[in-house]
């Protein structure tokens, strides 16, 4: 079974950055693209960065050269260092397996507000 735990979120400034981590477990996520999705108040999921299943790194366009995506195999941990953050980043974060994602972690809130 495949469970999905994120950590990391919270309040910060803007401009202030974050780590959000992602815990896996029931999965290789060597084998697996995985990736984070997040959901604003009022808006559809939308995908903020993933890994592929070839080890590329993926990034939607209003996140590119702010927030970076890693991962350690062995831990099973996925990362998302997120930097320069505004307060249109505000949402619940998701961590994702597959593509397109099969599994969901619960999310964690990630707010930008001074």
């Amino acid at each position: 079974q495949v469970q999905l735990v994120e950590s990391g979120g919270g309040l910060v400034q803007p401009g202030g950055s974050l780590r959000l981590s992602c815990q896996a477990s029931g999965i290789r996520i060597s084998i697996y693209a995985m990736g984070w999705y997040r959901q604003a108040p009022g808006k559809q999921r939308e995908l903020v960065a993933g890994i592929e299943r070839d080890g590329r790194a993926v990034y939607a366009d209003f996140v590119k050269g702010r927030f970076t995506i890693s991962g350690d195999n062995v831990k099973k941990l996925v990362y998302l260092q997120m930097n320069s953050l505004k307060p249109e980043d505000t949402a619940v974060y998701y961590c994702t397996a597959g593509r397109p994602p099969s599994s969901w972690g619960q999310g964690t809130q990630v707010t930008v507000s001074s």
